[in-house]
């Protein structure tokens, strides 16, 4: 399949739903779309998403449900075969240990990254939700990344946490430091960037810095100048991967007309009234 008829599409059309309303994959379907031509070496992806899974101190066996199936064989006999009834978070964790340099896998890591967290709220609540409401959540999810990310730079030896993130944001925004996307946002001196973004953008920053920091913990990366390396990277295959998709580049997004302080003293100043 060409890289340019590979869209959301694809994976939702591998969607299975079960007679309680919930969503699942099947692996060995999974297995082909993600081109994985053996299911030895994707089982080994799997038993790493499994692994991942319990760190969170998330029920595996909830989010990959094992399942024998009959398999016939070239010659009419039947076989037992594994394969697993996958949830949304399942796909993502796979999706996140798979072979970052095939470009299906960077599709599927969007994909999933984005409705798993879409998923944290119920989808429809969250599509019910005021773009305003959406930057809100977006954000705060935002701020968690960078503190986890944060601790994993420094923990590897960064001392420069400023050009560290700077990094990544050279990577995403084609060359752009946050000085450089503050002016263009026209943003006052200090004025947080990230608090003047649509909730599009903070996805988009939300997905380098889990990325990043899931490289830099899978790859034991250390040292700064590997740190600032391995975050440009990732932020320039996150841009890469918007356009496959052929999605909005983040720098040319619109800019919310209030940031989320004003926003926020806006909200106060209504409820006082």
């Amino acid at each position: 399949m060409e890289l340019k008829e590979i869209n959301n599409t694809i994976f939702e059309s591998i969607k299975h739903v079960d007679e309680e309303g919930c969503e699942y994959w099947l692996a060995r379907e999974l297995q082909k779309v993600l081109e994985y031509k053996e299911w030895r070496k994707f089982n080994k992806v799997i038993d790493k998403a499994i692994d991942a899974c319990k760190n969170s101190d998330i029920d595996t066996n909830r989010q990959f449900v094992q399942l024998d199936k009959l398999s016939i064989n070239v010659n009419g006999g039947q076989r037992k075969i594994l394969d697993y009834k996958l949830s949304r978070y399942a796909c993502y964790l796979i999706a996140q240990n798979g072979d970052s340099h095939m470009e299906i896998i960077a599709l599927a890591q969007t994909y999933f990254a984005i409705q798993t967290r879409k998923q944290e709220l119920y989808e429809q609540e969250y599509d019910l939700m005021s773009e305003e409401e959406k930057r809100v959540y977006q954000r705060n999810l935002t701020k968690k990344g960078n503190y986890t990310l944060n601790k994993t730079a420094s923990a590897a030896g960064v001392k420069n946490l400023d050009k560290f993130h700077n990094a990544g944001y050279k990577g995403l925004y084609n060359g752009e430091t946050a000085d450089d996307i503050a002016k263009r946002k026209k943003l006052r001196y200090r004025e947080d960037i990230l608090d003047n973004m649509c909730s599009d953008e903070l996805i988009a920053n939300l997905f380098r810095i889990s990325q990043t920091n899931q490289k830099m913990i899978n790859e034991k990366i250390k040292g700064e100048k590997e740190s600032c390396n391995t975050h440009y990277e990732v932020g320039k295959e996150v841009r890469n991967t918007i356009e496959k998709l052929n999605g909005t580049l983040p720098e040319n997004l619109p800019t919310p007309k209030r940031s989320l302080k004003e926003l926020d003293k806006y909200n106060n100043s209504e409820l006082k009234k």
